[in-house]
């Protein structure tokens, strides 16, 4: 499903939650955002998958067997604006997006 976060500048901000559960999602813009997937909680956690969207090519991030403990999908801006991906939870076998944006 497409969703909108409205996303303010600065620190990584989380735009998707995962507790013990699995799922992927897409994004594509804006160009200079900063994408992640953040395991675990505070001094026990790690980064994952981190990229860079260029507003072209779309970017693919799969939270798996590790949210066991939590793990979140991070954005980080340049500056405050609305950033649009498509979730979808669980293991999916999509490999782009059902929607374009």
């Amino acid at each position: 499903m497409i969703r909108t976060k409205h996303v303010t500048s600065g620190n990584w901000r989380t735009v998707e939650s995962f507790w013990n559960a699995t799922g992927t999602a897409f994004f594509e813009a804006p160009a200079g955002a900063q994408v992640k997937v953040r395991y675990g909680v505070g001094w026990f956690g790690f980064d994952s998958q981190k990229q860079s969207l260029d507003g072209t090519h779309v970017k693919t991030l799969k939270v798996g067997r590790g949210s066991i403990a939590y793990a979140r999908m991070q954005v980080r801006v340049k500056q405050t604006t609305d950033v649009r991906y498509d979730v979808y939870p669980g293991n999916v076998a999509i490999t782009t997006p059902e929607l374009q944006f």
